[in-house]
């Protein structure tokens, strides 16, 4: 009988660690899953084999974990409340500490690979986060019922120019736009909040559009939207949503698609 092969899962918040964690088991991989306490959906216990509730700042106790259950892959699925890098309350144990001393910056992109060299040294790999989900990649074209306006258009050429330059700085990957006029740019707040920001200068009509970095990491931090992001959208009487084709992954398409139709909402990847 073939051994089943093991992924451990660092699992963020939203939905993606859950379609990961049920992708890999359709698929015959068993899941050892690290949740963050008060960060990580409790559903994702429903889809992996063990689940191991860490507090934020205990990546001593990661390597334990994956290395206690044979994990030789790891996946990285949704992100980790950034909040938790200036909470007071959040207690780093020495591995950490000792990570960020060594950082140069605190950058998403350079945490990141900090971890992954980390995870390397532990013996450990961390593959691409679309692993197993290349089904849920934006296809090229319009999604929805409506299709972008001339306008619309224009403002996602602007947007696409602006938010792939912040991505070479790493600054973020979504930016929001009207009239080719800046309104919001990501930062570390993420997009539903850069959303909601740009939106209430708007009052109606932006313009998201949402890229992946020009020299994008795979591992970690891939462009994700989900319905969640369209409900944002909608809350802020936004118009239009762009994404990057081949390299965003949608979350429930489905439910993506009848929000926004209901909304008026274009969506589209180019």
């Amino acid at each position: 009988m073939k051994e089943q092969k093991t992924l451990g899962l660092i699992a963020g918040n939203g939905k993606f660690p859950i379609l990961f964690a049920r992708e890999a088991r359709k698929k015959g991989f068993k899941v050892i899953a690290v949740a963050v306490k008060g960060d990580t959906s409790f559903l994702v216990k429903s889809f992996v084999d063990k689940i191991f509730w860490l507090n934020p700042g205990e990546l001593k106790r990661m390597f334990l974990v994956f290395k206690e259950n044979n994990v030789r892959e790891v996946i990285m699925a949704g992100q980790v409340n950034p909040d938790n890098l200036f909470d007071p309350k959040v207690a780093l144990d020495e591995e950490f500490k000792i990570l960020f001393a060594a950082l140069k910056d605190r950058k998403a992109d350079t945490i990141f690979s900090a971890v992954a060299d980390r995870l390397k040294k532990e013996g450990m790999q961390l593959l691409n986060s679309t692993f197993l989900l290349n089904d849920y990649l934006a296809p090229k074209g319009t999604f929805t019922r409506r299709g972008p306006t001339e306008g619309e258009l224009a403002d996602i050429e602007f947007g696409r120019n602006i938010a792939k330059a912040m991505g070479l700085l790493d600054v973020g990957q979504t930016v929001v736009v009207k009239d080719r006029a800046i309104l919001a740019i990501e930062a570390m707040e993420g997009t539903d909040r850069a959303i909601l920001r740009g939106g209430a200068i708007a009052r109606f009509g932006a313009v998201v559009v949402k890229t992946a970095k020009p020299a994008q990491d795979e591992r970690f931090d891939i462009p994700v939207i989900g319905p969640t992001t369209i409900k944002t959208m909608m809350k802020c009487k936004a118009a239009c949503l762009a994404i990057d084709a081949g390299r965003t992954l949608i979350i429930d398409q489905q439910e993506c698609l009848r929000l926004a139709d209901r909304g008026k909402i274009c969506i589209l990847a180019t």
